[in-house]
């Protein structure tokens, strides 16, 4: 059953209704907050949607390399728990879990 969770990103409040504990919200959350506060900090833009969105990219770039490794690797452990975690943030929207950083992706003006 899902839950209301109150979080805050950015300094903005946020309620996430998700089926993972608050803890595991939070701490994905968190995890949000920081990486988009690290594109901030070497961003030219002052715009929080585009640092966010930037933030995404270097979430999205970091699941794929490790998806492209597991692959190469053979690993088939890790690719389906990769899929299983790409799933169930496809599904779930806001209830996906965080994943390993990468560097920031800065914005080209």
């Amino acid at each position: 059953m899902k839950q209301a969770v109150e979080v805050t990103i950015l300094g903005q409040q946020f309620t996430v209704k998700s089926e993972a504990s608050p803890a595991e919200v939070r701490r994905v959350a968190d995890f949000a907050s920081a990486k988009i506060s690290e594109v901030m900090s070497v961003s030219r833009s002052a715009d929080s949607l585009n640092c966010a969105i930037l933030a995404l990219m270097n979430v999205s770039g970091a699941f794929l390399r490790l998806q492209d490794q597991a692959a190469a690797e053979g690993d088939a452990e890790v690719r389906g728990r990769l899929q299983a975690l790409l799933d169930r943030v496809e599904k779930a929207g806001l209830d996906g879990v965080g994943v390993p950083e990468s560097g920031p992706v800065s914005e080209e003006s």
